[in-house]
């Protein structure tokens, strides 16, 4: 089964996102701000992270950068998933080293289907 990180300071989204992710059969967790996500990673890293950009501690955009400096880091599907919709924040995410972007609100269909242009899913 794979694994999906889900980083997000709103526990309601993170469990939004938890069950859509768990109906797609992937085993999550769940941090509350990059920092936390950061020392998950290092525990385990996950197969798919699903990342907010806005959080207190360690913002989504500092988490991939940093996340992409640890050893196995390079591994993990980011999926930024913000409110931040300009290009500028886009292209920002992507160079620092997002995979895919997801605009808030989200369904179950926008996470399947970028899950599956990242890979992460087959297309059913």
């Amino acid at each position: 089964m794979k694994t999906c990180l889900v980083v997000d300071d709103s526990r309601v989204i993170r469990k939004v996102a938890r069950k859509i992710l768990e109906e797609l059969d992937f085993e999550c967790r769940e941090a509350g701000d990059g920092s936390e996500a950061l020392e998950a990673c290092r525990q385990q890293m996950p197969d798919a992270i699903l990342l907010d950009w806005n959080m207190p501690v360690m913002n989504g955009l500092d988490f991939v950068k940093a996340l992409r400096r640890e050893e196995t880091g390079d591994r993990p599907i980011v999926v930024f998933c913000t409110t931040e919709n300009d290009m500028a924040h886009i292209t920002e995410a992507l160079r620092a080293g997002a995979d895919e972007y997801v605009m808030k609100p989200f369904d179950g269909d926008i996470i399947e289907s970028k899950f599956q242009q990242t890979g992460l899913l087959r297309a059913s």
